[in-house]
């Protein structure tokens, strides 16, 4: 399943628009990171290495929500950092979803069942919590004990108040098909969270960790292997059918990093939520001074690779929505794993 009917016939109609409009480039997700402060300190992340000065910094609410609004997007990840640590991450929240925006507030959920009745459960809002494989594999790649445990009962005290949960799992070299399968069986069977999205693990140049990031053919070979079986069919997995494809070598595409753009603290990032080649004040700065010709696998060589969803996904469901073949695939399902 790719998402909710509801969600899924806004962001169609919210394309045939853009078509429309005849625009070439525009936003189908903004990624806002309202700071960069983290309670957690994983191996793989580059977005927790900034001075302390920054890492105290906090964006105001006005801020955040007119970025979002200034790019037109329909939907929102909220990340960081850790967005539960912001004073006022309920009040972004709150009017993105009175905007009738799509609302994900990532977290690694270590603040979650403190923060619960901050929030209110919608069909326009999720908790997407990060979960990197089952207990010991989780923990060691957050290193800190007890994280997983902690997100467990976070997500299951969230579902029983009646939110939305959904789960984000990044894969390293060191995870094997048979890892990918317990935790994303674990995920859709036993905790049966809404959908579950997945991603290769992409190589910060700052990560503490830099030998365990999945080349480009390991990528396939895992996923082709992870998806065999039926798996991929019986998964809840918020990806469209195209992306699920190119990460198993089925199919390829160009990246299209400015369908995903990034907002944080320094403004608009060029050219996606990944590398960082410098920041603009607007959005419309970003699509029109950016020189996205020149990023991609074979273009540049901190792309080689990156198979990563803010860069692919967007291509994928640009590719689904012009043709009719995809587009009835995807919608079949929609409508066959929609609730």
């Amino acid at each position: 399943m790719a998402m909710p009917l509801r969600q899924s016939i806004k962001v169609a109609t919210y394309l045939f628009e853009q078509k429309l409009r005849r625009r070439e480039k525009f936003p189908l997700i903004v990624e806002l990171e309202p700071l960069f402060a983290c309670n957690l300190a994983c191996e793989g992340c580059g977005k927790i290495q900034h001075p302390a000065g920054v890492l105290k910094q906090r964006m105001p609410v006005a801020q955040a929500v007119g970025a979002v609004l200034e790019s037109g997007a329909p939907m929102v990840s909220i990340a960081g950092g850790e967005p539960l640590m912001h004073p006022q991450i309920d009040e972004i929240v709150r009017q993105l979803v009175a905007k009738k925006k799509y609302v994900f507030l990532c977290t690694n959920a270590m603040l979650m069942r403190k923060k619960l009745d901050k929030f209110t459960p919608s069909p326009y809002f999720a908790f997407a919590v990060h979960i990197d494989g089952l207990r010991e594999r989780h923990d060691e790649s957050v290193a800190k004990e007890g994280v997983f445990d902690e997100a467990v009962e976070a997500m299951k005290e969230a579902k029983r108040r009646g939110f939305r949960v959904t789960t984000n799992s990044t894969f390293f070299n060191t995870d094997t098909p048979q890892t990918v399968i317990e935790v994303l069986n674990y995920l859709n069977d036993e905790l049966k969270v809404d959908e579950m999205m997945i991603s290769p693990a992409y190589a910060y140049e700052k990560a503490p960790d830099q030998e365990h990031f999945l080349g480009v053919e390991q990528t396939r070979e895992l996923f082709k292997k992870s998806f065999a079986g039926g798996n991929r069919g019986r998964w809840r997995l918020n990806h469209s059918p195209l992306f699920l494809d190119f990460l198993e070598g089925k199919a390829d595409f160009p990246c299209t990093a400015w369908a995903i753009p990034n907002y944080s603290l320094f403004g608009w990032q060029r050219p996606c939520y990944l590398m960082s080649d410098g920041y603009v004040p607007t959005y419309r700065e970003l699509i029109e001074d950016t020189d996205w010709d020149k990023y991609g696998r074979g273009k540049d060589p901190r792309c080689a690779n990156c198979m990563a969803h803010c860069g692919y996904e967007p291509t994928a469901v640009l590719a689904t929505m012009g043709s009719l073949k995809e587009s009835l695939r995807a919608a079949r399902e929609t409508v066959g794993g929609s609730r």
